[in-house]
């Protein structure tokens, strides 16, 4: 166990250090503003707080972690050997920048809970977020400078035995509709219809009653392919059904169709199911409640993950509603427009509210990459290069890697040409 001494025990501190030190390194930790208690403890100790006490482990405090509310930061990023960091604390403390105040920075998105520029979604951008400005988007950071943590106390406790953690994956494939043309009703493939003839979409609208007719198969029903990837690996996919109301942005099946939830009870043998929660249940509590209930009665169990449509989050009302409704996992947080790690982490940590400056129980698992980003590359080998660039990122750091794939991404539509290959080079990752 190791023993930290500080001037204050703060809920953030406590927050933090138990995610570096616990949930990355593998190491409890507890706390005491006691000097005695801290002389007395005979292994692994530190203190954490302005002043030295003697010639101990010492990590020089930033005021950060003993604040409460927003307060106007200057972050100044600078190079730290193959990273960056920020909270630079001088020469005397074990490492030269507060790791657990710019860790805290990042895991509790303080960022964006300040003003900024939203995309047409309301959604927080990359381009906004100090990752992406200062070049660290790229890296788990927070995993790397805990890494950093933990070598260099290692040098001044060389008898204590770390616990090593392995690299994992958790493939996540999104269901905003399960299929293109199959059930969508009388009139909305009415409408569909028109909309092909219109816009000269005639191999569309032939492929189309192919479909209905039961002559061709549903583009979008790829279905039967995930089952039997899932059945090679030990680990769960985890599959994201949107069962919301039709809408401007969300333009899914009716939950009330029995072969839709057929469809979901089928798969929920095989992998974890969780609810894609529709566009307006981000601001809509009593929305996202139904969902959820409609959601359980189909799989016939407490529903545990979630995940917003368009990857939208308005924090911190939106984890606020997930923890009220005693939902125990989300997997919104990431970029739907850029790879990278939007809290720094590619370890799931759990929410911290900034407002009411407490620790939840939602445990939040960030994304990495999505199959939309990998479009931009044009080439097949340059998509595969931007994969493997992330995926050692998370290697490095023992960390989980987290990819969200589509139900049509595995379809033989042009647009995807290629992407089983990537999706089956993510679950050999963690056969090297």
């Amino acid at each position: 166990m190791l023993l930290v001494y500080t001037h204050k025990i703060s809920p953030r501190l406590k927050y933090v250090f138990k995610h570096i030190c616990t949930r990355i390194l593998g190491v409890k930790v507890d706390f005491t503003t006691k000097i005695e208690e801290f002389i007395a403890h005979d292994t692994l100790k530190m203190s954490y707080t302005k002043q030295q006490l003697g010639n101990e482990f010492f990590i020089k405090s930033n005021d950060i972690l003993f604040e409460q509310g927003l307060t106007d930061i200057e972050i100044n990023v600078q190079d730290w050997e193959n990273t960056k960091c920020f909270f630079f604390n001088g020469e005397k403390s074990a490492l030269p920048f507060d790791i657990f105040a710019a860790a805290f920075y990042m895991l509790s998105r303080y960022e964006e809970y300040l003003p900024q520029r939203k995309d047409e979604y309301g959604r927080f951008t990359a381009t906004e977020s100090l990752g992406y400005k200062h070049g660290f988007l790229q890296q788990p950071v927070v995993d790397i400078w805990a890494y950093k943590f933990k070598h260099a106390l290692q040098s001044q406790f060389p008898d204590f035995e770390f616990p090593n953690k392995a690299y994992r994956i958790k493939p996540v494939i999104d269901v905003p509709s399960p299929y293109s043309y199959k059930l969508k009703g009388v009139m909305r493939s009415l409408g569909g219809t028109f909309k092909d003839f219109f816009r000269f979409r005639f191999r569309s609208l032939y492929l189309r009653y192919a479909v209905l007719f039961g002559l061709k198969h549903d583009p979008f029903d790829t279905f039967k392919y995930i089952i039997n990837r899932q059945k090679q690996y030990q680990f769960k996919f985890l599959i994201f059904f949107f069962i919301g109301s039709y809408s401007t942005f969300d333009k899914g099946i009716n939950i009330n169709k029995r072969k839709y939830i057929s469809l979901i009870k089928h798969l929920a043998d095989y992998c974890l199911v969780g609810l894609k929660a529709s566009y307006f249940s981000v601001k809509d509590v009593e929305m996202l409640k139904k969902e959820k209930r409609q959601m359980e009665e189909v799989i016939n169990t407490s529903l545990t993950a979630s995940r917003y449509s368009f990857s939208k989050l308005n924090l911190p009302e939106s984890y606020r509603n997930l923890v009220a409704l005693e939902v125990h996992e989300d997997y919104t947080m990431g970029y739907v427009n850029h790879t990278g790690f939007r809290a720094g982490a590619c370890t799931p940590f759990l929410f911290y509210d900034l407002d009411y400056e407490v620790q939840t129980p939602l445990k939040v698992c960030p994304f990495h990459v999505m199959d939309f980003t990998l479009l931009k590359h044009s080439s097949l080998l340059d998509k595969k290069k931007a994969l493997n660039v992330i995926i050692s990122e998370v290697k490095r750091v023992n960390g989980e890697f987290v990819p969200v794939f589509h139900n049509y991404t595995f379809s033989n539509i042009a647009t995807w040409s290629g992407f089983k290959e990537l999706f089956n080079l993510i679950l050999a990752s963690t056969d090297e």
